[in-house]
């Protein structure tokens, strides 16, 4: 099977967004070959040369000169690795009242920094908006500033006849093939159960993998009014306001009703045993089901919530919270390792001080999201390389092959093969580096990893062919990266025809008969 996608690969090009994604200028990227590293992929590693050219990877093995003009990379002792794709960002995302800073230039020259070169990033129309013109708009936003590879998720934020119609636009025409739904956020981007069921089936209609976000919706507005009775308005009242059975709820009603539809599901920003628990039950049971932990979970725990410095303790505010248990941690990193969970996002969201300050007064106010970008690769590396000793194919299964798997990019990224995009790391797995805001690529004045020292770090990032990070410093452009587009029915549709027909009722109908005897008069 694999086989077949990479020939396809070399035969007809790489899948493209229906034939639009703007050619590049490879004149800016020469052909490289990348000598004496040791080559990882999910299923395997072993020592070998890497030769790319015009974007692509052209052959991996032993590699004489070649008879062109080239650029060499010596990568003796490290990792040549599939680079990075996070999947789950919030590039200059209008919310709360403000929009978060880090824009299309800052996340992308972030993830490059970090070994990222794709970020799949959420189109978030206002409620009662078109889907489709909200993607144009993002699109426009996104197309002049991305230093490497995005793509797009859509989330839904109201239902209608009018919403489903455009969703068959927004995966057929589009190339979006993946939709998140809210089950909180009552009256502002919630999707209540007989509409969920409804999205539901036109996800599996069109072959769309459906994520949600999993909290509910009731039990936040209860809790949040019961923080404000209790007086209790700096941060450490937004995770007390979401507890764990908050998450954990919503996330096995979401898995129950895709179930019941029988529709692929992708848990978002998986943040608590609890949930992660529902995601392990589920897939032990059968169920077409995946879960996504975030950086922030993997790295930190929500104790800074409860700092005396309050702008320290508001940096932290994320929704689901990072939980207060510190062996949360370690019990998501264990389920990544394990296969319980699938891939590791970042949900990066940030808001400077100043904008963290609209919430001073009352916690409900301050805006969600943190950072986590540029700092996702090196927090799994050593949390779970260094942690928990997670091989360095898992690691590149976690950050990398299966978000391209599940968002239907594989093979064109996420492997290190012949025919595939020559988005490639140089990986120092035994280099250290201090986290700091001082140092990062965000645009953002706060940093969650703030004073970590990690081991791995991106020795050189190539995205297209192109080295845009090199020993610690930036060669990006401004247009370099494109909008990949993506086709449906993917990896999590793969046994989904044969399921369909197992469950089809009709198999278990029972011919009888009619009946015959008296009725009841009522």
């Amino acid at each position: 099977m694999l086989a077949a996608a990479l020939r396809n690969l070399r035969n007809a090009g790489s899948l493209r967004r229906f034939g639009t994604e703007a050619a590049r200028d490879y004149a800016k990227a020469p052909p490289l070959v990348i000598r004496n590293g040791t080559v990882v992929n999910h299923d395997g590693q072993f020592k070998a040369d890497v030769l790319t050219r015009n974007g692509k990877i052209e052959k991996v093995g032993i590699i004489d000169t070649p008879d062109f003009d080239h650029e060499v990379i010596d990568a003796t002792g490290k990792y040549v690795i599939p680079g990075g794709i996070d999947t789950h960002t919030h590039m200059e995302m209008p919310f709360m009242g403000t929009v978060s800073i880090d824009d299309y230039h800052y996340g992308t020259q972030a993830a490059v920094a970090g070994g990222t070169t794709c970020l799949l990033d959420f189109v978030i129309p206002g409620r009662g908006a078109s889907l489709v013109e909200a993607y144009k708009d993002w699109e426009a936003k996104a197309t002049p500033k991305i230093n490497c590879d995005i793509g797009f998720h859509m989330a839904v934020t109201w239902f209608g006849e009018e919403m489903l119609k455009e969703m068959e636009t927004v995966v057929n025409e589009l190339g979006v093939t993946s939709f998140k739904f809210f089950l909180a956020y009552n009256g502002v981007l919630r999707m209540y159960d007989d509409e969920l069921i409804k999205a539901f089936h036109k996800c599996k209609e069109l072959g769309a993998l459906a994520q949600v976000h999993a909290e509910n919706g009731d039990m936040v507005d209860d809790g949040q009014q019961a923080m404000v009775d209790a007086g209790v308005l700096g941060p450490e009242g937004h995770p007390m306001s979401r507890p764990e059975a908050c998450e954990a709820e919503a996330t096995h009603r979401a898995i129950t009703i895709a179930n019941q539809v029988n529709v692929p599901l992708y848990v978002v920003h998986v943040m608590s045993k609890s949930a992660a628990f529902e995601v392990e039950r589920a897939k032990a049971a059968g169920i077409n089901v995946y879960g996504e932990p975030l950086a922030a979970g993997l790295g930190v725990d929500g104790r800074e919530y409860w700092d005396k410095d309050w702008r320290h303790a508001a940096g932290f505010v994320m929704s689901p919270p990072i939980r207060e248990d510190p062996t949360t941690k370690d019990y998501l990193m264990q389920s990544l390792k394990d296969g319980h969970m699938d891939c590791v996002g970042t949900d990066n969201c940030t808001f400077s001080a100043n904008q963290k300050a609209l919430g001073k007064d009352d916690f409900r106010s301050i805006p969600n999201g943190c950072n986590g970008i540029e700092d996702r690769m090196s927090i799994v590396w050593h949390k779970g390389v260094k942690g928990v000793d997670l091989t360095p194919s898992d690691f590149v299964r976690i950050t990398s092959t299966k978000a391209a798997q599940l968002f239907n990019l594989y093979p064109r990224k996420g492997r290190i093969a012949e025919g595939c995009d020559a988005d490639i790391v140089v990986w120092d797995g035994e280099a250290t580096r201090t986290i700091s805001k001082d140092t990062h690529h965000h645009a953002v004045d706060f940093n969650i990893f703030e004073g970590m020292t990690v081991h791995g770090v991106a020795d050189k990032t190539i995205s297209g062919g192109r080295v845009v990070w090199s020993d610690g410093q930036l060669q990006t452009e401004n247009g370099w990266g494109r909008i990949v587009g993506r086709k449906p029915f993917g990896f999590a549709y793969r046994d989904h025809a044969v399921e369909e027909r197992l469950r089809d009722p009709a198999r278990k109908k029972v011919e009888r008969e009619p009946y015959t005897g008296p009725v009841i008069q009522l």
